[in-house]
């Protein structure tokens, strides 16, 4: 079974105490989102989509949720509603934003594959579906260039992964694993020391040396090397095509099952701005920072967010065959006992709403509720 929440808990505190720079935002789940924009208020004379009052979308603060982004910065999640009023959450980690969903106080989040995966089956597959897909890539291997020159300087030296257990936590894992190398998935000690640091902080462990580099998802790789890192890796060229999972959008099954017309208006507002995102690169991602500002009260800068935004492809489809890959991927690390992941995709809404867009539909690569 994945790691227990007490086994968690301690964990977390270990690595506050080896790590004195990494404090958390004092929040329940996800950090509610103020933000005015004029794009999001309910249009006059628009009605409530069935019967609610709003719909709880939650998101993180990361370029590999720029579907999200943009999707809110141009209104179109409103739009979609109606008089359905959408009420946003900002997460820090994928754990907090599956916690919310469990307990209510969301209802259909753009998140990473692993922690899907993971409260999927913590769950015993009665908890979550995955409704769509979002992105593709944007994942690096960063180093200190001065210390790592190849790829077998890895060994030896200390890297951070996000979280325990979490997306770019199980890649860096397997990769290690690759190469013969020897790590306590649990511990992070071995052939290579993996040390599990917040994202805020990151560039600030790299810049006072208490980290040799990290595997981590965009804006934070290229933060890394504004500061003057190396790009040693970037993930998408272990996958074949280049593509792999990054984010997905899930939903509560309850919510899908009471309320599927609210849930295919959010489809239709993430299709439509995948599909103004693909068409409209440097719009794109001027309308993703600017919600990231809205957000955090700060913008990234061009040398941080150009690299950044073109590593990342922006897709519906949610490339079901890959999650199965990183799910094995899991259970070689020692963090996941095989799981059973039959059932953890209903895509019938999003077909519907590529085919009405013209678009080719998309596969669960037979891991469908049906």
């Amino acid at each position: 079974m994945p790691v227990n929440r007490s086994t968690l808990l301690r964990r977390g505190i270990a690595v506050a105490a080896a790590l004195p720079l990494l404090t958390l935002a004092a929040c329940s789940y996800g950090s509610k989102s103020t933000a005015d924009n004029a794009k999001e208020k309910v249009a006059a004379g628009s009605s409530k989509i069935d019967g609610l009052d709003s719909v709880k979308i939650g998101y993180f603060g990361n370029l590999t949720h720029g579907t999200a982004l943009v999707a809110r910065q141009q209104g179109l999640f409103q739009k979609e509603l109606g008089a359905t009023k959408a009420n946003y959450q900002i997460f820090n980690a994928g754990p907090s934003e599956i916690e919310a969903l469990n307990s209510k106080s969301l209802d259909i989040g753009w998140i990473g594959p692993s922690p899907a995966i993971n409260g999927y089956t913590k769950a015993n597959g009665t908890n979550l579906r995955i409704i769509g897909g979002s992105a593709s890539g944007g994942v690096k291997l960063v180093v200190n260039p001065k210390k790592i020159k190849s790829l077998k300087d890895v060994k030896g030296k200390k890297i951070a992964t996000p979280q325990l257990g979490n997306t770019q936590d199980v890649a860096f894992l397997n990769w290690i694993a690759d190469q013969g190398w020897k790590v306590d998935a649990d511990t992070g000690k071995g052939d290579v020391s993996v040390i599990r640091t917040d994202n805020k902080i990151t560039p600030d462990a790299y810049e006072s040396g208490a980290i040799d580099g990290a595997w981590v998802p965009e804006p934070t790789a290229s933060k890394l090397v504004a500061e003057g890192g190396k790009v040693l890796l970037d993930e998408s060229t272990l996958w074949p095509d280049k593509k792999f999972v990054i984010t997905n959008i899930v939903v509560r099954q309850a919510f899908l099952k009471e309320h599927p017309k609210a849930v295919e208006a959010v489809l239709k507002a993430a299709v439509k701005a995948n599909k103004w995102i693909n068409a409209n690169p440097d719009k794109a991602k001027a309308s993703a920072n600017k919600q990231l500002e809205a957000d955090s009260g700060k913008a990234l800068p061009a040398n941080v967010l150009d690299p950044a935004w073109k590593s990342i492809q922006f897709t519906d489809d949610p490339l079901a065959a890959t999650l199965n890959t990183e799910a094995a991927h899991a259970v070689k690390a020692g963090l996941l006992e095989k799981p059973n992941l039959k059932g953890i995709y209903d895509l019938t809404l999003l077909n519907k709403v590529l085919k009405a867009e013209g678009a080719s539909t998309v596969d669960d690569a037979g891991l469908g509720a049906s």
